[in-house]
């Protein structure tokens, strides 16, 4: 039976059911109530919960958890994500899985408590320093955010790799009804340490970086083929796709309806997974359509590069790629349309 619930506190029951038994994190406004909810919870169930000194601290406590192959999470926005790079990519090194939830918040650098989107770029090209990738989920609502989190841990484990769970400030402050999912039991995955040092690690100056780049590449090129998640609506004939995805995506899709109500064939691609990027949605759209169109939360548009890439990979032509970046909060319906017209009317250039 759906009950009404935060996003944030959604999120962490969620976490316990899915057999998470560890956090570790630092607060930091949008994302404190997850920490809050988890640092009774957890010993609830015969958990570990840890408030670290730091950002840096908490993530490397989640390494040393990931490396004893317990489902570990933490949670942080904005700074607190970029603190946590070194970390994520030392679980990314180690081949490690875990789960990291950014709510973000916006800012040109430190940051502001707006609801923003203007992390995507870090997050979907890594964020730390090294040749990896993260997963990267972007839920539209709270109920998705919540079934996303038992099926970003089976994917991290799956490839023993980092999953980011990419939302907005607001989809952790907002309430709505949810479903929680029933209870997993905790488990252990088998490559972690068992106190026996049965799995041994490959030290610095024995490893073969050639040889594991090959694997690298091998991993990934599994993971776009067979990962790619996403939601579309009227792409086949679309004039205009419009693409959003987290809480942008969810007006756009209320754009989308409303303004073909009125006669204008209009889509829109809801990236899900955010990397790997759905690109073989781009390969359904209407091949004589006329414009791409972001619906961005941020100031400089930073979705549109990838949207534009891929309709050039998919489509094998030149389509306009236009952005609408709204900077912060959660761009209104009439406002999507009004700008959509502007550019229907050529008075909106576009980026690409």
């Amino acid at each position: 039976m759906a009950e009404m619930m935060k996003g944030n506190v959604a999120v962490a029951e969620a976490a316990v059911r899915a057999g998470v038994r560890m956090y570790a994190g630092y607060p930091i406004t949008p994302t404190t109530e997850i920490m809050e909810y988890l640092s009774w919870r957890l010993p609830e169930v015969g958990g570990t919960f840890i408030q670290a000194e730091s950002e840096l601290a908490g993530i490397n406590m989640v390494i040393g958890a990931a490396s004893c192959g317990v489902r570990a999470l933490t949670a942080s926005s904005g700074p607190g994500i970029s603190l946590k790079q070194e970390g994520v990519s030392t679980l990314a090194d180690e081949e490690l899985s875990a789960v990291v939830i950014n709510m973000c918040r916006y800012g040109n650098g430190l940051g502001t408590l707006f609801t923003s989107q203007c992390d995507y770029n870090r997050e979907t090209r890594g964020g730390g320093n090294g040749d990896y990738r993260c997963i990267v989920m972007c839920p539209s609502s709270i109920q998705e955010a919540v079934d996303m989190i038992a099926e970003a841990y089976d994917v991290a484990e799956k490839y023993r790799v980092v999953v980011v769970m990419l939302g907005e400030g607001a989809l952790g402050q907002m309430m709505e009804p949810v479903e929680l999912p029933d209870f997993q039991e905790p488990k252990r995955n088998p490559w972690g340490f068992d106190g026996k040092y049965t799995y041994k690690k490959i030290g610095i100056f024995e490893r073969d970086s050639m040889k594991e780049a090959v694997e690298l590449n091998a991993k990934f090129k599994k993971i776009k083929e067979n990962e790619q998640r996403w939601e579309s609506e009227g792409i086949e004939d679309a004039e205009y796709v419009f693409v959003a995805y987290g809480l942008c995506g969810r007006s756009t899709l209320g754009a989308v309806r409303e303004l073909r109500a009125e006669g204008h064939k209009v889509g829109l691609i809801r990236p899900i997974t955010a990397w790997p990027f759905p690109e073989k949605a781009f390969r359904q759209m209407n091949p004589e359509v006329k414009g791409i169109i972001t619906v961005e939360a941020n100031a400089t548009g930073q979705l549109v590069d990838d949207a534009a890439l891929y309709t050039k990979k998919a489509l094998k032509n030149n389509v306009p790629a236009y952005a609408l970046p709204y900077v912060y909060g959660i761009p209104a319906i009439s406002k999507i349309k009004e700008d959509f017209l502007k550019i229907k009317a050529g008075e909106v250039e576009e980026v690409y």
